[in-house]
């Protein structure tokens, strides 16, 4: 579909993350996802990726964040009749925010959108660096959360004219926190392809495998992660774990786990999107220990596939799962029930299945099309209720 070819209702939207292009979880994805959906809905959408504003030299460093927000805003500045809508996930958007706040001509509407909180990285990680448990998160770093990374967030937030979250910890914060009224807010709970909806066998013969997917981060609990490997395989010596898509060299996961351990242990470094139903497939848990997410979208394709989730209790994660029913909740940084919830499920070929089929059950009403359609609801109320939206 052209732009000349666009109805009259359609709208031209503009989403931006600071994140590398790719499908294979966290926030890029879950923005290719939306865009995909919401140009099948007749919408043209214009995705922008971290790749696509900084060079090579410019993404790293603690400053790259703000270099990409600097460029975003000018991106959207030259281009004032380009976009019906920006949503600009936080805290990317806080200079557009900013520069339309204070501008005598201020650009399209702009939704923020607010994959966590901030304020749950601050206590998390405070309690885990007095436990010796976070790499970094001493005074000095707090400090940078303080004046640098929260008012960035915060500015997202206080100048959009809405927005959405992917967990409702996130959502009631937004209202409370930041007085947004109930038209400018949305909790939309993240979707899942179809394509993760597999047949599974609970009864298999050959060693249990389980699986962590995700970036190697001390936030993701692997410290607790550790405590509990070291009982399971000795109750359990034919189980192996597989940690896929780190992102580190394997050699820094195996000495973090130790010659006792590291044995067991093998590391799948990228697993492209395409073979993600594959890497489900082929292993029996999925064991999340994280101390913080949003929702994670690695917990969403295992339910999909099947597979019996072991996560924390806290943030996105008590969005997903009823404890017992379809998955098992754990209490952040306890390694002990850890354990006992791998175990449990090691232990019992019906446990794994009785959990697992009812997570898939769970998820076939997560598509990205419903998603996609709540999220538009809100673009268009904020384009409705904004004199700077251009249609």
């Amino acid at each position: 579909m052209t732009h000349e070819d666009l109805p009259e209702s359609s709208m031209k939207i503009l989403m931006a993350v600071c994140a590398p292009k790719g499908r294979e979880g966290g926030a890029a994805g879950i923005m290719m996802n939306y865009a995909e959906a919401l140009e099948k809905r007749g919408h043209r959408v214009t995705s922008l990726f971290l790749e696509d504003l900084l060079s090579q030299g410019e993404r790293t460093g603690r400053f790259a964040e703000m270099r990409f927000a600097s460029r975003l805003a000018r991106h959207i500045q030259v281009r004032p009749n380009e976009y019906s809508l920006v949503n600009l996930q936080a805290p990317a958007g806080f200079l557009y925010g900013l520069r339309r706040r204070f501008s005598a001509a201020p650009g399209p509407a702009y939704v923020t959108t607010l994959p966590g909180l901030q304020e749950n990285v601050v206590y998390a990680m405070k309690r885990e660096h007095k436990k010796g448990r976070a790499w970094h998160f001493s005074l000095k770093n707090r400090f940078w959360h303080r004046v640098y990374h929260q008012p960035r967030f915060e500015w997202s937030v206080r100048t959009a004219d809405a927005a959405n979250c992917y967990c409702r910890d996130a959502w009631v914060m937004l209202r409370l926190r930041y007085d947004l009224d109930d038209d400018r807010v949305a909790y939309i709970p993240n979707g899942v392809s179809g394509k993760f909806f597999i047949d599974r066998d609970y009864h298999r013969t050959g060693p249990l495998r389980l699986l962590y997917a995700g970036t190697w981060l001390d936030q993701r609990g692997i410290f607790y992660l550790r405590d509990a490997l070291s009982p399971v395989f000795a109750k359990h010596p034919d189980v192996r774990f597989t940690f896929a898509g780190p992102g580190v060299p394997p050699a820094e996961i195996r000495g973090f786990f130790g010659e006792a351990l590291a044995g067991r242990i093998d590391i799948l470094e990228k697993v492209s999107w395409e073979n993600m139903p594959q890497l489900y497939a082929e292993h029996d848990i999925l064991v999340f220990p994280s101390l913080l997410e949003g929702q994670p979208c690695v917990i969403l394709e295992a339910m999909a596939s099947g597979m019996p989730v072991v996560t924390s209790e806290t943030c996105g994660m008590v969005d997903v799962i009823d404890h017992g029913k379809d998955g098992l909740l754990i209490p952040p940084a306890d390694s002990a029930a850890l354990e006992n919830a791998i175990i449990q499920l090691c232990e019992s070929p019906e446990l794994r299945e009785k959990i697992g089929r009812a997570a898939q059950a769970r998820m076939m009403g997560r598509t990205w099309e419903q998603a996609a359609w709540r999220l538009e609801k809100l673009f268009e109320r904020t384009i409705e209720r904004t004199a700077g939206g251009n249609r």
